[in-house]
């Protein structure tokens, strides 16, 4: 019984450490979106008009930069625009293949900006799980010192042929 009570108490003291981890990583990211004072434009397909400083504002702002990005590009994505200007480029055509290499700087800069955001989203997720587990451990722990703690009771008892004999009972 004693090594249940000892992983029972590591197992609080985990879940308790997990627990603040995951929330400091999840206030810590909130605080990173919000300081860039982003806010989610009006024609955002959810969350318009919201602060960037959560997950879901986080991946509508991603949504709408990846929609202004196509539309800024004519709907291409960075390769078709790079095969575009190489091809302007080899039929002399330097003025298309300027305007191919901005939209593709274009596309770039929100590709980036995308995959920041997502990386928010996923650090939230992740700083959730973090605080489920740390409550998971904590709830194992405390059921494993309950159980540490009892003490086992003999009772009298009959087995399927009606002999006597004793069991144990927490």
């Amino acid at each position: 019984m004693k090594t249940t009570k000892i992983v029972g108490v590591l197992s609080i003291i985990a879940g308790f450490v997990m627990a603040i981890a995951g929330i400091a990583t999840y206030v810590t990211v909130s605080q990173q979106l919000a300081s860039e004072n982003i806010t989610v434009p009006g024609d955002a397909a959810f969350l318009a008009g919201d602060k960037v400083d959560g997950p879901f504002s986080a991946f509508a702002q991603a949504d709408i930069i990846n929609k202004h990005a196509l539309a800024a590009s004519e709907g291409k994505t960075y390769a078709e625009l790079g095969s575009l200007a190489g091809e302007a480029r080899e039929a002399g055509d330097e003025e298309l293949a300027q305007t191919y290499t901005e939209q593709r700087a274009t596309v770039m800069n929100a590709s980036f900006l995308r995959a920041s955001l997502f990386t928010s989203v996923v650090a939230f997720g992740v700083a959730a799980l973090v605080i489920g587990l740390g409550i998971l451990f904590g709830l194992i722990g405390w059921a494993l010192t309950s159980v540490a703690g009892s003490r086992a009771v003999t009772v009298p008892a009959r087995d399927n042929l009606g002999d006597r004999e004793k069991v144990a009972v927490s």
